[in-house]
């Protein structure tokens, strides 16, 4: 093994992880380390990996970033026509990961993302700075470029064609919501005997489960 990589190693001691102490609710439990992790300046809280497989099994992933939370699950925005948006029309399965290193904690979420209504995607669009908005529509996401140049034009022609009026949202863009079927959260622990709690979707409700590490 390189020795850089060596020296990078490193014991975790923040805190603990035990089944009496979270909520028999993942996304309740979410919510409590996610206020957490806002609480202790985590860089990036709201960045997740995003993992997807394609019609024909090859499998990507991606950092995305979350924009909201709540009991019907974890969702995000992107151009429907990407390379993301083209794996869940052919298999809505897909996995999350988050990373807050600074704590020590890690969430793993596998599920099925559906795409969210029109109005929250539009609500959500008019939210977005002018230049993003303009970067949704520029972009024709995974799609290939002659060069930068032509990104920067197309953005430049739009903003020159929507000048001074509200800009729509795209038809071709718009909000997922992955639909939480099992929930994982690690908290680092001394040599390497890590906490795991897996929550698994029944039909009565969450199971709890520890894993090894």
């Amino acid at each position: 093994m390189d020795e850089k990589l060596i020296a990078l190693r490193r014991d975790y001691l923040t805190a603990t992880l035990d089944e009496v102490d979270v909520s028999p609710d993942p996304l309740e439990q979410f919510g409590v380390w996610m206020e957490q992790a806002l609480a202790a300046d985590v860089l990036d809280v709201e960045a997740m990996a995003l993992a997807t497989v394609s019609g024909d099994g090859t499998p990507s992933a991606r950092v995305v970033l979350l924009r909201g939370y709540d009991a019907r699950g974890f969702s995000f925005y992107t151009n429907y026509e990407s390379s993301k948006g083209v794996d869940l029309a052919a298999n809505p399965k897909c996995a999350l990961v988050f990373h807050w290193r600074e704590i020590e904690r890690q969430v793993r979420i596998q599920g099925v993302a559906k795409r969210v209504d029109d109005e929250e995607s539009e609500k959500y669009f008019a939210t977005r700075p002018l230049g993003s908005q303009l970067g949704a529509w520029a972009s024709r996401q995974s799609a290939v470029l002659d060069g930068r140049h032509e990104l920067e034009q197309r953005w430049k022609a739009l903003e020159i064609e929507h000048e001074g009026n509200e800009i729509p949202r795209p038809v071709f863009w718009g909000g997922y919501r992955v639909q939480p079927e099992m929930m994982e959260f690690w908290q680092g622990r001394r040599n390497r005997l890590h906490d795991r709690l897996r929550y698994l979707k029944t039909k009565d409700g969450w199971k709890l489960q520890r894993l090894a590490p």
